[in-house]
C-alpha cells in the first residue's frame, strides 16, 4: 500500500504549483459499480473536495479552482441537477467554519445567478464571509463554460468601446483577461482530469494556454491525498518553457540560483 509520507519526502516544497485547477470527474461511475444513485456519488465525492482542499492549502498551493458544475451540466436528468444543487449548498455551509479557520477564501466562478435561490443564498454568504481570508482561494466554478465565460468578456468589452470607455487597440491580452471571471487570478500551472477522460471539457480555455495537463483513470471519490501527491510529483517533473528553449529555461534558472 502506497505511503503519503514516501510521497511527501520526495517533493520540492519550492517548486509547488501555484494555482491548480482540477476537473473532478467520475462521480457517476464510482457510484454505478458500486450499484449506488448517482447521488451518493456526489456526496462521496464532497469528501475528495475536503481533502484537495485540505492538501492544498498544506502544501502551500495558493489557489484551487474546481469545476464544480458546468453550464452543461443543466442538461442532465432534472431529479440529479436538484440534488446537485442541494448537495452543493448543504457542503459549503457546513464547510463554512472550517474554512474560515484555516484562512481558506472562497471565489465564486460562473453563471451564479442560475444557480437556485437557496443554494445561491448559501454560496454567496460562504464567499462574504470568507472575503477577509489570505489563504488558499478556493475557486468553485458552478454554472460555468469558458465559451460562456469568454463570450461575456467580450460583450463587455463590446459595450466600452460603444461607449468609448475603450479604444479597441488598447484591448490587449491583459485587458482581456481583466474581464473574465478570474480576473486577479493566476493562470492554473497544473490542470488536473480525474475519472480516465482526456479532454478539457469547456474548462478555463484562456487560462490554461499553458497548463501542464495531468490525466489519471482514478475515479474523483478516490482521489485522495497520495493521489494528489502524485499528480504534484509529476508536474514538478516537467519543463516549462513558455515557448522558450531548455537551454534559455537553464540559463535562466541559473542566473536566479546566482541570485
Amino acid at each position: 500500500m502506497d505511503n503519503l509520507q514516501e510521497y511527501l519526502d520526495r517533493l520540492d516544497m519550492t517548486r509547488m504549483p501555484r494555482h491548480v485547477a482540477i476537473i473532478m470527474d467520475g462521480n457517476g461511475r464510482w457510484a454505478k459499480q458500486r450499484g449506488r444513485d448517482r447521488s451518493e456519488g456526489h456526496a462521496e465525492g464532497v469528501t475528495s473536495v475536503h481533502r484537495a482542499v485540505e492538501f492544498s492549502s498544506d502544501m502551500g498551493i495558493g489557489y484551487l479552482t474546481l469545476y464544480a458544475f458546468s453550464t452543461e451540466n443543466w442538461n442532465r436528468p432534472q431529479t440529479e441537477v436538484d440534488a446537485l444543487m442541494h448537495l452543493i449548498g448543504w457542503a459549503i455551509e457546513r464547510e463554512l467554519p472550517e474554512l474560515l479557520e484555516n484562512n481558506v477564501r472562497i471565489r465564486l466562478i460562473g453563471d451564479i445567478d442560475r444557480i437556485p435561490e437557496e443554494a445561491r443564498r448559501k454560496l454567496l454568504n460562504s464567499q462574504s464571509a470568507t472575503a477577509h481570508c489570505t489563504g488558499l482561494t478556493l475557486g468553485m466554478c458552478l454554472s460555468y463554460s469558458s465559451r460562456w465565460e469568454i463570450t461575456e468578456a467580450a460583450r463587455i468589452l463590446a459595450r466600452k468601446v460603444k461607449e468609448c470607455d475603450i479604444d479597441p487597440e488598447n484591448i490587449t491580452e491583459s485587458v482581456f483577461a481583466d474581464h473574465l471571471n478570474t480576473a486577479g487570478m493566476p493562470d492554473p500551472d497544473l490542470l488536473i482530469r480525474t475519472g480516465g477522460e482526456e479532454r478539457i471539457s469547456n474548462f478555463l480555455l484562456w487560462q490554461i494556454a499553458y497548463s501542464e495537463l495531468y490525466f489519471t483513470d482514478v475515479l474523483w471519490p478516490e482521489f485522495d491525498k497520495i493521489e494528489y501527491a502524485k499528480a504534484l510529483l509529476d508536474f514538478q517533473k516537467r519543463e516549462r518553457r513558455f515557448g522558450k528553449t531548455s537551454e534559455q529555461v537553464a540559463k535562466a534558472d541559473d542566473s536566479k540560483v546566482g541570485n
